[in-house]
């Protein structure tokens, strides 16, 4: 075993392309994970293979210039920008006498960093669980087996099979305990739904600045960094949109190429509010020039979760870095596809909440809202949220608003005003003259 030193870990980088294949990873991001994770790069070693070598996955030769790379710069761990097996990290350990570390384990290594929550830590170090778990075959074949007491000797329990019993019961314990975080999430989205609140989840290819943009249309802090994996825990938030009212902003994880299967399982209730969002914001680094891989990316994990159904907005992020302008784009169906804009200066958010009305008010009622005198509380909550499109007041002193919301919210206003509030759908303004005249 090989322990961990307390900070400044110098990594090895191994990256091996596949022409052949079409799991080839891309060594600009894995570069950006291993700083990430704040390991210091002292060498890079590249090459290329038509397929992976069973013993070592590397050749025998690559794997003596890697020995060799980690002797002259003294390094503490030697990463690859790859899936290995469990044998092949252990023959790899032995022969360069440090540790070395998988794509997915370096993944799971920033994701414990980053992690703050309860719930965050709980879904790490699950995910890092079933990922050890296929990993403790032959890890202890320095130790036979236990012996057992006076009476009761004979072959024991090998430490192998104690550490799977424990591991397996540390995995029962924390689903447990997910679950009821779970049910406290559903709780929540239960309440919302009857309150009419819709969510918007902002979802996308980590770094693509979904955290900034976050921030800018909530008002919120949540931590933002020019770095992958820098949000990790869910940010919910509540905003009023002009037009729509009321909506509940989510600030998700972002995704990247690959996304560990381990990782998705185990962030299923924070992955919740992105499958049972009303709308998903697809938030694009305009500037990346894979972003038309990315896209496609987010969008495969997106299927795997169940939300590839959900509807998206693409916000094309980071403007201000290139040439492009803020602008609306529709679909064939005049919908609202993409909106272009920049969170850091603020450019094409006022297009952005353009959008998002645009997009609510197709499930909306235009008409007129008769409120009593004593309805002054509505009037001004109405207001305050951009409801009111426009005002009368008839000889009794009853309001007549002229609004456009959906009709959920409609119905919940009438209920709450136990009736005193009525509704009149409309299409012109001259059905108010009509209505107050007739009052």
């Amino acid at each position: 075993m090989f322990e961990r030193p307390d900070s400044g870990e110098r990594a090895v980088l191994v990256h091996i392309n596949f022409p052949e294949g079409a799991d080839e990873e891309d060594l600009h991001e894995f570069t950006e994970l291993v700083n990430s994770a704040g390991a210091v790069r002292v060498a890079t070693i590249t090459g290329t293979r038509r397929k992976p070598e069973p013993r070592l996955f590397v050749g025998q030769g690559k794997a003596e210039e890697i020995l060799a790379a980690v002797r002259r710069h003294d390094a503490d761990v030697v990463i690859f920008n790859h899936s290995l097996s469990p044998s092949q990290e252990r023959n790899l350990e032995r022969l360069l006498s440090c540790r070395v570390l998988a794509r997915t384990g370096l993944i799971l290594d920033i994701f414990a960093q980053r992690a703050r929550s309860f719930e965050g830590k709980l879904q790490v170090e699950l995910a890092q669980l079933k990922h050890l778990s296929t990993r403790l075959v032959r890890g202890w074949t320095h130790l036979e087996r236990q012996k057992g007491g006076i009476g009761l000797r004979g072959p024991g329990e090998t430490q192998l099979e104690s550490d799977r019993r424990m591991l397996n019961a540390r995995i029962k314990v924390i689903n447990h305990r997910l679950e009821k975080v779970e049910r406290q999430r559903d709780q929540g989205r239960r309440s919302r739904r009857r309150a009419a609140v819709p969510t918007v989840s902002l979802v996308g290819y980590t770094n693509a600045g979904k955290s900034t943009l976050f921030n800018a249309l909530s008002g919120a802090n949540a931590y933002a960094a020019d770095k992958l994996f820098a949000t990790l825990d869910p940010t919910l938030r509540r905003v009023d949109v002009q037009g729509v009212g009321p909506l509940v902003l989510a600030d998700t994880v972002g995704f990247i190429r690959h996304l560990p299967h381990d990782l998705v399982a185990a962030f299923r209730a924070t992955l919740e509010e992105t499958r049972k969002a009303d709308l998903l914001l697809h938030v694009i680094d305009s500037c990346d020039e894979d972003r038309h891989a990315r896209i496609d990316q987010v969008n495969a994990v997106l299927e795997e979760i169940g939300a590839g159904q959900v509807p998206q907005i693409r916000v094309f992020n980071k403007i201000d870095l290139g040439d492009d302008q803020p602008r609306i784009e529709f679909d064939a169906d005049g919908h609202v596809s993409q909106v272009w804009v920049s969170a850091v200066t603020g450019a094409g958010l006022d297009l952005l909440a353009e959008a998002l009305t645009e997009h609510f008010q197709g499930s909306q009622v235009r008409g007129w809202l008769q409120l009593p005198p004593v309805a002054g509380g509505t009037r001004s909550a109405l207001y305050n949220i951009g409801q009111v499109l426009s005002e009368r007041v008839d000889e009794d002193g009853s309001w007549w608003l002229e609004i456009c919301m959906a009709q959920r919210n409609i119905d919940k206003l009438i209920r709450e005003s136990s009736g005193k509030c009525t509704f009149h759908p409309a299409k012109s303004a001259d059905f108010v003259a009509g209505a107050a005249q007739a009052s």
